[in-house]
């Protein structure tokens, strides 16, 4: 079943190329194209997508209120931040408004799909430096610690989870640590259930507030 998405991009170049970009993938599908946030609205109540590409300047209402206005009236519906800016005035109130990522615009093609495909099976996807903002905003910059895991997280969990903490998606992390993807699902599961939380982000969040991980070298 193909990924039906909307691309919600004030610059009619930039959405063509997104979508020959997207289109060049086979499980995904773009059913429509908005050119400010009050279209996005309306495409959204209209088409039905699964997932929209939302800009953050657009005309007639911006990024953060279109994309408010869309997860509360569409909770089914996930909202991927592709925006040039990681300012903390755009990136918080995004994520507070209920966008399920942000990617940067310098993101390549394959990662903007990767991140579809997390944000549609209901997980984040975050550029690395937006990973690194939530962590500096969180204020835990502990280094790693093996030695104090209550929770009996494995040395390979950890590797997992230090390398999600950085943004990368599974499949990059199954290349880096020599296994398949679906191993990497299965130490994700084991993660979550072992310190009790639902998914990627409360995962990071909760392994920073308690020192596990560093992202000093995230932000390059």
């Amino acid at each position: 079943m193909h990924i039906k998405i909307l691309l919600a991009e004030d610059h009619k170049i930039v959405r063509e190329g997104t979508r020959q970009l997207l289109e060049q993938s086979p499980d995904m599908e773009v059913v429509g194209e908005a050119s400010d946030g009050m279209e996005a609205i309306q495409f959204a109540a209209d088409l039905h997508p699964n997932v929209i590409v939302m800009d953050v300047r657009l005309p007639r209402l911006n990024g953060i209120e279109a994309t408010r206005t869309i997860t509360a009236r569409f909770p089914e519906i996930r909202v991927l931040i592709l925006s040039a800016y990681d300012d903390d005035s755009y990136v918080f109130p995004l994520l507070e408004a209920g966008a399920s990522g942000y990617l940067l615009k310098t993101a390549s093609g394959a990662e903007l799909a990767e991140a579809i495909r997390l944000v549609h099976a209901g997980q984040k996807a975050l550029a690395p430096r937006i990973t690194a903002k939530i962590v500096n905003r969180l204020g835990g910059r502990g280094a790693y610690r093996s030695a104090d895991m209550p929770e009996g997280l494995t040395e390979r969990e950890m590797e997992v989870l230090r390398a999600a903490a950085h943004g990368q998606p599974n499949k990059a992390i199954a290349i880096a640590l020599a296994i398949s993807p679906q191993t990497v699902q299965v130490h994700l599961r084991n993660i979550f259930a072992k310190i009790g939380v639902g998914n990627r982000s409360e995962a990071v969040a909760y392994a920073i507030r308690h020192g596990w991980i560093t992202l000093e070298a995230s932000d390059e």
